[in-house]
């Protein structure tokens, strides 16, 4: 699982007590064209604390995606549209995601 942003210094308790006061995890969306080419990519996983603001924290990926996104035809336009949505939302919610791979407990080897 890669690192989750912002939860540096954090311990699971804490985390635990954020996600009950509201607190969850997102992913941002940033699209990038190169005049025929055009990527849409997710950023890492971001924890947002309750009463946090999601669409500022997604502010870097949406000014990627105004920038670099519209350029590319014909999923330069479209694939904007739907980066600067998410994003503009306060990104998509992985809290359920995230929460039931931390609960799976690993298969234990049979002899």
């Amino acid at each position: 699982m890669t690192p989750i942003k912002n939860t540096e210094g954090l311990t699971t308790e804490q985390i635990n007590r954020e996600l009950a006061h509201g607190a969850k995890f997102v992913i941002y969306q940033f699209t990038f064209s190169i005049i025929v080419m055009t990527f849409r990519r997710s950023s890492d996983i971001y924890f947002v604390r309750a009463g946090e603001s999601g669409v500022l924290k997604g502010l870097p990926f949406t000014l990627i995606t105004l920038v670099f996104g519209w350029w590319g035809i014909p999923w330069g336009p479209i694939y904007s549209i739907g980066s600067l949505y998410h994003n503009l939302r306060g990104g998509k919610n992985v809290t359920g995601e995230i929460i039931s791979a931390v609960n799976q407990a690993p298969v234990a080897a049979q002899a």
